[in-house]
């Protein structure tokens, strides 16, 4: 028997433990500062690649935009998955794609290109050996073959047909190894060639909300007319009736913080909110309540029409600092209300919203007749109170 050892026995820290212990020692401002330099070395490389940008990326969108089959794409390692998101983007801005992946390829997936198909390889060396291997098949049997790598003289470059140079970066890791520049340029890079080929494709807003239905984004390219209280949950009068019966004219379930005025023609010709009736009351005029809501209310109130999307309609709302933003036709007659409530409770917008204004697109905004015809400032918001 061995005799036992009166000083007690300290195993090795395992690799997690050490790994702790190393972060933990290490400064807060030198994290700080790796962070930093990490982000900038990333940034000057796409400054100095957009300096290098040339014809070739131009082309490339050319041909991306003239394919008639799908785009295919295809790389290994980090540069495979700067492939998939770019996948991602051209599938949503008009051009048909998808991702194929080298070991795969050859062991069957080859049979997913056609020969009207356009592949884009990426390899920034342009000698991974998976990557080299298959686009010698795909060139023969795609109708083009576009290398997006470091340099024009390397074996991917030479079996492809066109060629997309990033430039040579260092990259921003530690040690020099891990790909980051060199995959945030090739990332910026195809997002442009991808956006430049949407263009060229005539790629529109209603072309992109096909695409989006669903999420924060496809609700924001909704139609308004898809989101309001339609017609018949809006209160509407006639703008010769007095504010009493326009208010008493009709009794709702979701009650409307505004009535929409209408002419004899049943186009809109004003809004009175309930904050204009706030301010008759408060100035003690009671008596006006009986007075036609023609004399009273805002004239050329602001207005989407039919087919815009909530995104506009939102942006009108916060710039306007508006409540309610009534939805008419080619005809000018209301078909509905976009009602600042349900957006809140949608979560189409925040309740502070109406705190901030920010800039919208001025076309989006809808006016009925000429600034001169308004008997009263267009701004009809609730108070805050």
């Amino acid at each position: 028997m061995l005799p036992q050892s009166s000083s007690p026995r300290v195993s090795a820290p395992s690799p997690e433990f050490s790994a702790k212990t190393r972060r933990s020692a290490m400064p807060m401002l030198e994290c700080v500062r790796v962070i930093r330099d990490t982000m900038i070395a990333e940034s000057d490389a796409i400054r100095s690649a957009c300096d290098e940008a040339s014809t070739a990326a131009v082309e490339a969108a050319q041909r991306i935009a003239d394919c008639r089959g799908s785009v295919v794409l295809t790389g290994v390692g980090k540069a495979g998955w700067i492939a998939q998101k770019l996948v991602a983007t051209l599938a949503s801005t008009g051009s048909p794609a998808h991702f194929l992946h080298p070991s795969e390829a050859i062991h069957g997936d080859l049979g997913r290109v056609r020969g009207d198909d356009l592949v884009i390889a990426f390899s920034n060396s342009g000698r991974s050996e998976e990557v080299v291997r298959v686009c010698g098949y795909l060139q023969k049997q795609a109708a083009g073959l576009i290398a997006v790598t470091a340099t024009t003289d390397n074996p991917l470059a030479d079996l492809a047909d066109h060629v997309v140079p990033i430039g040579r970066h260092v990259e921003a890791c530690p040690n020099g190894l891990a790909p980051t520049t060199s995959t945030t340029v090739m990332l910026a890079l195809g997002d442009a060639i991808a956006m430049l080929a949407s263009k060229l494709r005539g790629f529109a807003a209603d072309d992109f909300a096909k695409f989006h239905p669903g999420g924060a984004l496809g609700r924001k390219l909704a139609s308004v007319d898809d989101v309001m209280r339609p017609h018949s949950q809006c209160r509407l009068a006639n703008d010769t009736v007095s504010i009493r019966e326009a208010i008493a004219s009709r009794s709702l379930e979701r009650r409307s913080g505004a009535v929409m005025l209408i002419n004899d023609r049943g186009q809109l010709s004003g809004i009175f909110t309930d904050s204009d009736l706030v301010k008759l009351l408060q100035r003690r005029e009671e008596f006006s309540l009986d007075r036609p809501i023609g004399e009273a209310m805002t004239r050329s109130p602001v207005c989407v029409r039919s087919g815009q999307t909530l995104g506009q309609a939102v942006a009108i709302l916060s710039q306007r600092r508006i409540s309610e933003l009534p939805v008419i036709d080619d005809q000018a007659c209301p078909i509905g209300m976009i009602d600042i409530t349900d957006l809140i409770a949608a979560g189409d917008v925040r309740p502070d919203l109406m705190t901030k204004s920010n800039q919208t697109d001025s076309s989006a905004v809808v006016r009925l007749f000429p600034e001169s015809t308004r008997s009263t400032p267009n701004t009809h918001s609730k108070d805050p109170s």
